[in-house]
């Protein structure tokens, strides 16, 4: 019986360079779905919730695939951060993570219908930031594009300029947790094709 196709439910390049650096083969596929912002819910909760939203219209258009949800946001403490609306609003963001620890949370689902099988777990990672100057924040800013970025910062393209030291899965902070990922995708008889 051959193994089922993947499909991510994400237009973000990170997941997709994850997937593709792991050996994966896989489809794209998203459809419109408004996500929960949910400043008075628990990050965890958040991004669980909003994983499932991504992945089940994907899956009911796809039973027979499996389908890859997930979301992600920066927590300070009750504070959610997820992507900035501007420059200015992810300047304000980088200031109050500016020499702090945070938690980074990403939330997976994945969904194969036809099975009726449905796995979501949550992930967390603890991230310390080094303390940086104003004009070493907006020169770090105008490198990166912060606007589709939760917490408006780039953990794939950091290389110790932002990042002090994080406990936990570092693709967790990119966007989607690999470690806990791949013997779940196992589970589901989705392996690596190379």
């Amino acid at each position: 019986m051959a193994a089922p196709s993947l499909i991510l439910a994400s237009t973000s390049p990170r997941r997709s360079h994850l997937l593709s650096e792991f050996g994966f083969s896989f489809q794209v596929h998203t459809t419109d779905v408004e996500e929960l912002q949910g400043a008075s819910m628990d990050p965890a909760d958040l991004v669980e919730c909003n994983a499932r939203l991504k992945t089940r219209p994907v899956a009911a258009l796809h039973p027979d695939c499996i389908v890859l949800g997930a979301d992600t946001v920066v927590a300070l403490g009750s504070k959610i951060f997820g992507k900035p609306a501007s420059l200015a609003q992810a300047a304000l963001m980088l200031e109050e993570l500016n020499g702090r620890e945070h938690a980074v949370y990403s939330g997976v689902c994945l969904s194969h219908r036809n099975a009726g099988t449905e796995c979501v777990f949550v992930e967390r990672t603890s991230v310390r930031f080094l303390h940086l100057t104003a004009a070493q924040r907006l020169a770090y800013l105008r490198r990166i594009n912060p606007l589709d970025k939760a917490g408006a910062y780039a953990a794939q393209d950091d290389n110790g300029e932002l990042i002090a030291g994080f406990e936990g899965s570092f693709s967790n902070v990119i966007g989607l947790p690999m470690e806990t990922l791949l013997p779940r995708l196992a589970a589901l008889g989705v392996h690596p094709s190379r």
